[in-house]
């Protein structure tokens, strides 16, 4: 997205910036563990190197080999019997005992002739030895060798694959389609086709009110003359409900009538299994609590209503800490701050931050970015899906095009008009002392902040899927120089994933803005116009190096800019991605580009997938570059670029 004044710049989760130094971290380890191949794990994941041999407290430790082969298929079940087969993934590992052993190529038998019924394989044969004797001839208490590791032999034969023939389903719910799961007569009998069919009978049936839905009865019927499976499914739909009292179980601290009304279940609203998850979601947002369950009576109260029960555990309300980042280019960060979680009682929110920045990159101390600020959250003001912040920050900013020093106040008030769409309405005051490329002056802004945000991705931090789109109105008016603007502003990112477990997104974003009115470029401040460039737009490009300039080619920033980004994340390894990319821009000082100068950065990235984020690092190269502008970029942080 082009750098525009963002309000809520000091408000910065510090866990970014956290991820930020943590990736500079990883990085500094990297460089040290080059050519030793040593191990590294971080926060518990294994990344590189060999790991050393993990072995368990075994009393009496027996070593195997396998042997695995199948026949009447082909490499991919084979491949999918493999990766099934518990011999095969813990070869490595010793069993406890003889009977150990025995007991584990057991269950791997149940476990591979399941995996045969997975593929629609219901005639086939699994044969289990040890040294050379079948485990169904093994009796009593087996004696193997101890000296060398125990010839493990699993033969498979696949037999032929089955198809579906006659499908009886009773008391299926309405609008249920089996042929959509892939349950029809003449396809493969998958066996986990008709357990999804059962689960999605019975989902369906709750969504559609019914809280007791179960399966009476499921029976698959193999004919191996033909091979051809029947398939017999007995649903119970049990009586359909409304939700009863909504009682509140485990919290001290917080209002329970706060709870109720900020989970939004009311009683006599129909029950939806959906409906408790977004409730129980939504109170976990609040991060006030450890935990949230929402549990629903065994059976309906004397009105005929379902009684629920919202069981939350109070978290640390109080928690404080403190970040950094480091850039060869912007220097050192720090950034420390201390919070409250439930201030009133009703999840309200006060946080206190203050951070230093660019120390080493600039020796004067008057040139360092200072930034300090106390905002207010109060969550369920008016409607239980509504959002009051109320924020006061101040701070110097020193990016090449400008120097500011300002003081913000902002109260807004955002609506979850529902879970993909967010309304924001605001009002910002401002004072802002600016040395720029015009000079020195003063503005004292007030400003209406229109926003419409749609989320629909799958994941913020790694989306493969949906689309995230950010629009933002603001007309604003300059009390010392008199001056009438208007800012528009949207960015919309989207994502589309093919291959096995969506190994490759091709991520594309857009956006673009304008400001209207003001007179001259002078008269809008130099930290509300357009800029580009850094590793939030065009990469290769320094932090807002990207703008119209004057005849001493001093940046002046612009009243439009149009931006695109695309890049390809192509899963290497079930972890590692690299990811090729290109980032382009025009930032003019007219009202609309005209796209006579446009900026263009390309390079490649990599991606380490951990369970907290993508662990990203980019490496860009400027396709234009300036006269005095930077030969490359190098950026590290955690998820995705966008």
């Amino acid at each position: 997205m082009v750098t525009r004044f963002n309000r809520r710049q000091y408000s910065t989760l510090a866990s970014l910036k956290a991820g930020i130094l943590l990736s500079a971290a990883l990085f500094a380890a990297l460089s040290v563990g080059v050519g030793e191949a040593q191990a590294f794990s971080l926060f518990g994941v294994h990344l590189w190197g060999e790991r050393e041999e993990e072995i368990d407290n075994v009393e009496d430790p027996v070593r195997y080999n396998v042997s695995f082969s199948v026949t009447g298929g082909d490499s991919e079940l084979e491949k999918f019997l493999r990766n099934r087969s518990q011999l095969v993934s813990d070869e490595k590992k010793p069993v406890d005992g003889d009977l150990g052993l025995l007991v584990k190529a057991r269950d791997d038998l149940q476990i591979l002739v399941g995996s045969l019924y997975e593929k629609a394989r219901y005639g086939g044969l699994v044969n289990i030895s040890i040294e050379g004797q079948s485990i169904e001839d093994i009796v009593g208490l087996p004696n193997f060798d101890r000296v060398n590791p125990v010839p493990v032999t699993v033969n498979i034969e696949a037999g032929p694959q089955f198809t579906f023939a006659k499908i009886d389903i009773v008391d299926a719910p309405p609008g249920f389609n089996a042929t959509k799961l892939g349950l029809v007569a003449g396809s493969p009998a998958y066996s986990t086709t008709v357990l999804t069919a059962a689960r999605q009978i019975v989902s369906d049936l709750k969504d559609d009110g019914h809280p007791f839905a179960t399966i009476t009865r499921r029976e698959v019927i193999a004919n191996h003359r033909n091979n051809t499976i029947d398939v017999v499914i007995d649903a119970e739909a049990g009586p359909k409900a409304n939700l009863g009292p909504i009682a509140i179980t485990g919290s001290d601290a917080v209002d329970p009538d706060f709870i109720r009304t900020y989970s939004r279940l009311k009683a006599g609203e129909p029950y939806s299994p959906e409906t408790l998850s977004d409730a129980a979601n939504r109170l976990r947002t609040l991060k006030t609590f450890n935990s949230v369950v929402i549990n629903t009576a065994d059976t309906l109260d004397e009105n005929g209503q379902l009684p629920a029960t919202i069981a939350v555990k109070d978290g640390k309300f109080r928690y404080f800490g403190f970040g950094g980042t480091v850039s060869s280019i912007d220097g050192l960060g720090l950034e420390g701050y201390w919070g409250h979680r439930n201030l009133f009682g009703k999840a309200e929110g006060l946080r206190l931050e203050a951070g230093v920045s660019r120390i080493g990159a600039t020796g004067d101390l008057g040139s360092l970015d200072y930034a300090g600020g106390i905002t207010f959250t109060k969550p369920g003001l008016f409607h239980p899906s509504g959002m009051f912040t109320a924020s006061l920050v101040a701070g110097t900013e020193n990016p090449d095009p400008y120097t500011a020093k300002t003081l913000a106040g902002t109260v807004s008030y955002s609506y979850e008009q529902n879970e993909f769409n967010t309304i924001t309405l605001g009002a910002t005051t401002e004072y802002s002392h600016i040395e720029d490329a015009f000079g020195t002056d003063d503005y004292l802004t007030f400003s209406l902040p229109v926003g419409f945000d749609r989320d629909t991705r799958d994941d913020a931090l790694n989306p493969t899927e949906g689309i995230y789109l950010v629009t933002t109105a603001e007309p604003a008016y300059d009390f010392l120089n008199s001056t009438v603007y208007s800012s528009f502003d949207a960015v919309g990112s989207t994502y589309f994933s093919a291959g096995e477990d969506d190994r490759f997104t091709l991520a594309a974003r857009v956006g673009a803005g304008t400001i209207v009115g003001g007179g001259s470029l002078k008269d809008i401040p130099a930290n509300q116009r357009f800029y580009s460039g850094g590793g939030g737009s065009v990469r290769g490009y320094a932090y807002k190096s990207i703008s119209p300039r004057n005849a001493d080619g001093e940046e002046t920033g612009g009243r439009s800019y149009v931006e695109a980004s695309l890049e390809a994340r192509i899963g290497v390894t079930e972890n590692i991605q690299i990811v090729p990319f290109i980032d382009a821009a025009d930032v003019s000082a007219d009202n609309f580009p005209d796209f006579s100068n446009i900026r263009a950065g390309a390079g490649i990235g990599v991606r380490y997938l951990t369970g907290f984020g993508p662990i990203r690092l980019d490496v860009a190269l400027p396709l234009d570059r300036y006269p005095d502008g930077d030969k490359f970029g190098i950026y590290a942080g955690i998820g995705q670029s966008f």
